[in-house]
């Protein structure tokens, strides 16, 4: 069966094309059943639009829609249309315009365009010739412009079909986790770049560059923000700044980031200490929770038992380092490890960083919610071969959170000096992107810095 995925063949690259013819049978067998749950006959999807700035001339970057680069991995063209209906071959209308304030695109010939019939469109109003008149049986797909709106489909976004495609896009194809496994090898050279311009005493934002450098991808091209965060500003779980002086005093790196491959994205996050001592030591003993909890994954996991166990896992880290004197099962319990880990686990990855299809039970759209004292994991769902997680454990002083705590039962059970000791190092990320496998698992992240060359 093409959607579950083996990912033994690491040695060379596996040959995309071939991957690709794989990827659009089961891409269409799934539009077909999520048509039918529709009830309608013909899927348009649209690769989105551009969008101004509020009184201005210049637009926002453009992100295309993920349905849309499920099908075909244009990335920067918009005013493009897929058009498919069961039996046929989807028909993609290409957005080629006339222009000479910017350059247009060119023609795209690679290897997946085999499987589509291309036709140039000059202008968005271009697209309604190569549509039937009546699109009453006709499902859109993406935000629809103004003009679009005035066709006539019978149906925009319509849940039936989007429960349908949401939840079975969970289970990856061959060729998407071929397209995610090449993103990990970009970023990790990103990766060691930005440790080596961290160490080399460059700021938040030379270590920015140094990562973009390595990865030869521009910012927009980044599937989100990186985040790279010195010192205290580890604490921040989504820090958006880039200081661009360089600290006074170098003592921790926490960096968030990611690559893009054909439109898939991999997510992965390393923390690291300037110097040896206690902090590097709770780096390592966190890292080393990460890679066992990493060892659990496998088909039938449930996500919601696995980020519980994530919390006993860090509050025994936090034990052992003296930061609690507590139990790990009372601080679970007590919800004390939450002071220090108030994020999920992690997630779905794939077309979006966070891939859609997290809390669903099943096809119709019923959700899985994530436990109550949890109420930010976003991925309450049993593992399935196929599946793309990220595994990404967390220490962290945060200063609201620590502040709350002192003022709560909690107070007890922390050593504050050892908080006031720490602080100041901000927090630690492990995360690693990992497959599962019908056996088990495969941990793209571990396996891509492996092969690095040192």
């Amino acid at each position: 069966m093409q959607s579950i995925a083996s990912t033994a063949e690491t040695a060379d690259k596996p040959d995309l094309d071939a991957l690709f013819t794989g990827h659009m049978f089961e891409l269409t067998r799934r539009s077909d059943a999520a048509l039918r749950a529709a009830e309608a006959e013909r899927l348009v999807v649209y690769s989105g639009t551009l969008s101004l700035l509020f009184l201005d001339d210049q637009a926002h970057p453009f992100k295309t829609n993920p349905h849309f680069k499920a099908w075909a991995p244009i990335l920067d063209n918009p005013d493009c249309f897929i058009i498919y209906a069961p039996g046929h071959k989807p028909l993609l209308l290409f957005h080629l315009p006339v222009d000479y304030w910017y350059k247009p695109p060119a023609l795209p010939t690679a290897f997946w365009t085999k499987h589509f019939e291309l036709r140039p469109i000059a202008a968005l109003a271009d697209a309604r010739v190569h549509l039937p008149a009546d699109l009453g049986r006709t499902a859109f797909v993406g935000d629809m412009p103004a003009a679009v709106a005035q066709w006539g489909f019978g149906q925009v976004n319509p849940r039936p079909l989007l429960d349908q495609l949401h939840y079975a896009r969970a289970v990856k194809t061959r060729y998407e986790i071929e397209c995610m496994r090449r993103a990990t090898a970009i970023a990790v050279r990103g990766h060691r770049a930005a440790e080596q311009a961290f160490r080399a005493g460059e700021s938040e934002y030379g270590a920015h560059m140094a990562y973009l450098q390595a990865c030869d991808q521009r910012e927009e091209e980044m599937p989100y923000n990186n985040i790279v965060a010195y010192n205290a500003n580890g604490a921040v779980l989504h820090y958006q700044y880039l200081e661009r002086e360089r600290p006074r005093a170098r003592r921790s790196l926490l960096i968030d980031a990611g690559a893009q491959h054909h439109g898939y994205a991999c997510d992965i996050t390393r923390t690291h200490a300037a110097h040896e001592g206690e902090f590097a030591t709770l780096v390592a003993a966190t890292d080393r929770a990460q890679q066992s909890l990493c060892a659990q994954i496998r088909p039938g996991l449930d996500y919601r038992d696995f980020h519980l166990l994530a919390h006993r896992e860090l509050a025994q880290v936090l034990r052992d380092a003296e930061v609690i004197n507590t139990s790990a099962d009372t601080a679970v319990e007590s919800g004390l490890s939450g002071v220090f880990f108030p994020h999920g686990i992690g997630h779905l990855l794939g077309l979006q960083v966070h891939d859609v299809g997290g809390f669903m039970r099943d096809a119709s759209g019923a959700r899985i919610e994530p436990p109550a004292a949890h109420p930010f994991l976003r991925l309450t769902r049993k593992l399935e071969p196929g599946f793309v997680v990220t595994v990404e454990p967390g220490v962290y002083f945060i200063d609201s959170l620590l502040s709350a705590a002192r003022g709560n039962a909690h107070a007890t059970h922390i050593n504050w000096k050892r908080i006031e000791q720490l602080r100041p190092y901000g927090g630690i990320r492990v995360e690693d992107d990992v497959v599962v496998t019908p056996t088990g698992h495969d941990n793209l992240t571990r396996s891509a810095f492996a092969a690095l060359p040192s």
